[in-house]
């Protein structure tokens, strides 16, 4: 009995230990991991929507406070004025959430363009909305009425794809929304 409480303690303890040691490599790696998320699946994205800023909007970057929580903006830069600024939103796909990186005009009147971050829509069908045929329709497009053809609107989906082009549009719509509610702190914050 005596050797069994040691055992039971002994593993305890190696179990303890053990779970802190992850706990503070996790705590010490997380800013690091983070920033390579930035660069590498919102980077991208950025650099479609602008491709000719001189900054580096991941770096720049800075969080505001919206009604759906803390939202991260991108400032994209240009001849030292603030051309444009984009934030991250989701939207319902056949496969899982679909992240949609919306880039914005200073004056939120027109959209500078999308950029697609995570997808997990079925190869062939729902992955099409990556292509430029299907992003490009909203570079310059009004942010008042973003809708599909079907819903009255001028963005036409992708054939086959209607859950992944009504999620993406959903989550235009979304980013409008939040860029409405803090488009005046967008302009202390960089400039105009």
């Amino acid at each position: 009995m005596r050797d069994m409480l040691k055992m039971i303690l002994v593993l305890s303890l190696i179990c303890g230990l053990s779970g802190l040691t992850l706990a503070t490599v996790r705590q010490a790696t997380r800013p690091r991991i983070e920033e390579q998320v930035m660069t590498y699946v919102q980077g991208p994205a950025l650099r479609q929507i602008f491709p000719d800023c001189e900054n580096n909007p991941v770096k720049d970057r800075k969080t505001f406070d919206a009604s759906t929580g803390k939202v991260t903006v991108f400032p994209a830069m240009k001849g030292g004025k603030l051309e444009g600024v984009a934030l991250e939103t989701f939207g319902k796909g056949y496969g899982g959430p679909i992240g949609i990186m919306v880039g914005f005009s200073t004056d939120g009147d027109t959209l500078k363009g999308i950029g697609i971050t995570t997808l997990k829509e079925t190869p062939g069908l729902g992955q099409r909305i990556t292509e430029p045929e299907f992003r490009d329709q909203f570079r310059g497009h009004t942010t008042r009425e973003v809708a599909l053809s079907k819903s009255g609107g001028d963005i036409a989906a992708v054939s086959g794809a209607t859950i992944s082009s009504t999620g993406t549009v959903g989550a235009i719509n979304d980013a409008i929304k939040i860029f409405q509610q803090i488009k005046e702190r967008l302009r202390t914050s960089w400039g105009s």
